[in-house]
């Protein structure tokens, strides 16, 4: 666990899930605050015919991440609802784990953005999201 992620974030991440389509997808969130988060993707299962990740795929890695960081940046009796997101992709995994780098560009009381970079295990930037999320009351 990351010396940036409390147990009792961990617990929550645990407890709450990740979504049926990021569980599928095999996406791991390895630290967690609500302006830094840190998550991993198997190539395998997420790629399209030509043998390379789905751009999808890294659109999908950077909702849950920026999404999950926006959850926890709106607080308690709060959530987020991602409202925005856009993609530049720059370079394609075939095989291996991508990981996923948000931080935060702007966390307000009914804003947050932030951007996302996914990079293989060399280190190469592969795609560049950014995603903001509508911070909103939980209803009863």
């Amino acid at each position: 666990m990351a010396e940036h992620t409390s147990d009792e974030i961990m617990a929550w991440i645990k407890e709450r899930g990740l979504g049926e389509l990021a569980e599928k997808m095999g996406i791991e969130i390895l630290e967690l605050t609500p302006t830094y988060g840190v998550a991993t993707m198997p190539a395998e299962g997420n790629r399209q015919p030509l043998g390379i990740v789905h751009g999808g795929a890294y659109v999908v890695l950077a909702e849950t991440l920026g999404s999950m960081c926006a959850t926890l940046a709106a607080g308690v009796g709060r959530h987020a609802v991602g409202i925005e997101i856009n993609a530049s992709h720059t370079k394609s995994a075939k095989g291996g784990v991508v990981t996923a780098t948000a931080r935060a560009v702007n966390v307000g009381r009914n804003l947050a953005t932030h951007e996302i970079a996914v990079d293989d295990e060399e280190g190469n930037r592969l795609s560049t999201i950014r995603i903001t999320n509508f911070l909103r009351d939980n209803r009863s």
